[in-house]
């Protein structure tokens, strides 16, 4: 069966991913319409969905007041960006993974430098295995320095702790190799090809790029970078980022678990995280995921705010995953309209509350005034 002609041409230069049908793709729409069912069955506070299958999105959703052009928080999502610097300044020899950590700060360094501080290396903090027991403190104004002081008690690669004060070194070496702060030297490199608004993104106190959490980005955006990670570092027929650190980045650099129930006991990559059914994801606080799926051409991207992140993971292995045929799908015009008219009318609840309160009967009418201390 050919595709349908309603499948958009791809353009020279994309600003935002082409649509399609699902069907044209090969998925039911009424597969997708049970997952947003399940995703509100659960009540799980989903503030977007994006669906994209063959590098074509073919569902997205905005649960009001979320809406495409904002960007959303992305919490941890943030380390995949920082992963993705990490491959473009390794391609263009700014350092290795092999290089050792400290020789990037000596200035940063304690007085005794331990042995397995030594012998840390750039590949450990991307693999979260920097040796540490605990993350470092953030609490004083030089990050790095503070992050040298805290002890490395397992020899570097043989411990997984998630730490992304590890990651914030990691933005520290690109700021300090390229003379650019992390998001913008992604500028011309991944951001203007894919189409993607610059990232925000919060700073230290010295004014690095923090890359282990503090960006914020479109549904959209977060779909792109993991889309290009499917198409092995391609977009628009030119290589951007090597297979090589492609295929790096999403495969399994250390055990983190043996829980075979468990997306967070799959291993992981180089700030991505290996899920079951051979998937990977950038993931983020609160539910913020990026889900590649290799084998059958797939990426899901949702923003929301969850406690329980396992669960909408479930719900994609459950509803998604198997709906992804391969081969296009009949048109089905009535299911297409059913799944539209749905997602464009999701919303939150609004927030319940009193109309009022008695602290402001209290203060209603009363005068304020600033007492001035020292």
């Amino acid at each position: 069966m050919q595709r349908t002609s309603e499948r958009s041409a791809e353009p020279a230069a994309l600003t935002n991913l082409p649509r399609s049908s699902p069907e044209a793709e090969g998925i039911s729409s009424l597969r997708i319409l049970d997952f947003i069912d399940a995703l509100e069955r659960k009540k799980l506070e989903a503030h977007s969905f994006m669906l994209v299958r063959h590098g074509h999105v073919v569902a997205e959703a905005w649960w009001t007041p979320y809406a495409a052009e904002l960007p959303h928080p992305l919490y941890s999502f943030s380390k995949s960006f920082t992963s993705t610097a990490a491959g473009f300044a390794i391609d263009e020899g700014h350092f290795t993974l092999d290089d050792r950590v400290i020789g990037f700060f000596p200035e940063a360094l304690p007085g005794e430098v331990s042995a397995n501080l030594a012998a840390m290396k750039v590949r450990h903090l991307l693999s979260m295995s920097s040796g540490h027991t605990e993350e470092p403190s953030k609490a004083s104004e030089d990050w790095v320095r503070a992050f040298f002081e805290k002890p490395v008690t397992q020899e570097p690669g043989t411990h997984f702790l998630y730490n992304s004060m590890a990651t914030y070194v990691v933005s520290a070496i690109i700021q300090k190799t390229t003379g650019q702060r992390l998001t913008d030297y992604l500028e011309p490199r991944l951001f203007q090809p894919l189409g993607i608004v610059k990232l925000q993104s919060e700073r230290c106190p010295r004014g690095i790029d923090i890359g282990g959490w503090g960006m914020s980005a479109r549904t959209e955006d977060m779909a792109k970078l993991v889309q290009l990670y499917l198409q092995r570092g391609v977009w628009n027929g030119k290589r951007l980022l090597s297979e090589t650190w492609v295929e790096a980045a999403t495969s399994r650099q250390i055990s983190n678990g043996d829980n075979a129930a468990s997306d967070w006991c799959q291993g992981y990559g180089f700030q991505f995280w290996r899920c079951r059914h051979n998937c990977f994801r950038g993931d983020g606080a609160f539910g913020q995921y990026g889900v590649g799926i290799p084998k059958r051409d797939a990426v899901v991207a949702i923003t929301s705010h969850v406690g329980d992140l396992q669960l909408p993971l479930n719900l994609i292995w459950e509803h998604l995953l198997p709906a992804l045929e391969p081969q296009p799908l009949p048109e089905n015009p009535a299911a297409q309209k059913r799944l539209a008219i749905r997602l464009a009318d999701l919303r939150l609840p609004a927030p319940q509350g009193q109309p009022t309160s008695e602290l402001a009967a209290r203060v209603s009418g009363v005068k304020l005034e600033a007492v001035r201390r020292g």
